[in-house]
């Protein structure tokens, strides 16, 4: 069991780290290069490139964009829950994300390859097809713009608000539907994923033209939340152990993609004058958007 440390070596610790950055950090600045004027790690960009020239999106895309630590993992659950629900009954035992399935797993991401696709294999799948991306509309096809497919935002209001607003270009543009023809929308707020699932599940069957009937109305949202929770999916074994397999040197522990995502947490990280000054600028980005944080 590691000891905890002395006074005197946190003392030293302490000193050391404010006189210069950890190595990491300056090795980490070094690599990242300029690209279309987004700082990116090579090896991101060797992926993400492909994606730009040759991902061919589809009238009937559902695409789940979202800034990264915002939700991504519990939204890929609630959309493949909500789109699958015909061969996978929500309430079911013998369900994917129950038998051996992690979200990252169900739903393929443009520029990440994962077992649920890499881009060879997304441009094979059937539609509908359920896609994510953490990019911005620059760094894809023009023609996502163009099509009629359809695009869920979410975000955190106080996590990566001003670089994420760059996902559908000029967002008041896109609220008034003057990019092309593609469908943007529900822009959904963590917060409002927290604050009321059920209802956000309603959205997104809507929003992906398989809205709820009458008779599951009365019981499978909530079971698709139940299913999709935190509690439930963070504790199963198999989410527990091993990595999710990716096309990449980077590894990431299953357990990894399980955080608490307490509403408010930012209190811990940053002072109240800190906030006040995110909330003016996010207040002046925003403006005319239509959006409010």
């Amino acid at each position: 069991m590691a000891q905890a440390p002395s006074e005197s070596s946190k003392s030293d610790t302490k000193s050391s780290a404010d006189e210069t950055p950890p190595k990491s950090y300056i090795d980490l600045v070094s690599t990242l290069v300029l690209y279309r004027n987004y700082w990116l790690n090579p090896e991101r960009l060797e992926h993400i490139i492909p994606v730009k020239d040759h991902f061919k999106p589809r009238r009937d895309d559902i695409i789940l964009a979202t800034y990264p630590k915002c939700g991504t993992t519990w939204l890929k659950a609630l959309a493949f829950t909500v789109m699958t629900r015909g061969r996978h009954a929500p309430a079911a035992a013998g369900h994917p994300l129950l038998t051996g399935r992690h979200p990252q797993e169900v739903v393929a991401h443009l520029e990440v390859p994962t077992p649920a696709g890499d881009l060879a294999g997304i441009d094979k799948m059937p539609s509908p097809r359920l896609l994510a991306t953490h990019l911005p509309l620059s760094l894809l096809p023009p023609a996502v713009a163009a099509s009629d497919c359809r695009v869920v935002c979410a975000e955190h209001v106080l996590q990566g608000i001003l670089a994420f607003r760059a996902l559908l270009g000029a967002l008041p543009r896109v609220l008034e539907g003057e990019i092309g023809e593609a469908r943007a929308g529900p822009f959904l707020k963590y917060e409002e994923i927290a604050s009321d699932p059920v209802e956000v599940v309603r959205t997104l069957a809507g929003f992906f033209a398989v809205p709820f009937t009458e008779e599951e109305e009365r019981r499978v949202p909530e079971e698709v939340v139940r299913l999709c929770s935190f509690e439930m999916l963070s504790g199963l074994e198999h989410n527990q152990a091993r990595d999710v397999a990716r096309g990449d040197s980077i590894v990431v522990g299953k357990s990894m993609f399980f955080r608490k995502g307490k509403v408010g947490d930012w209190e811990n990280h940053m002072s109240k004058e800190m906030a006040k000054k995110l909330d003016d600028v996010i207040e002046d980005k925003l403006k005319g958007s239509g959006l409010v944080f």
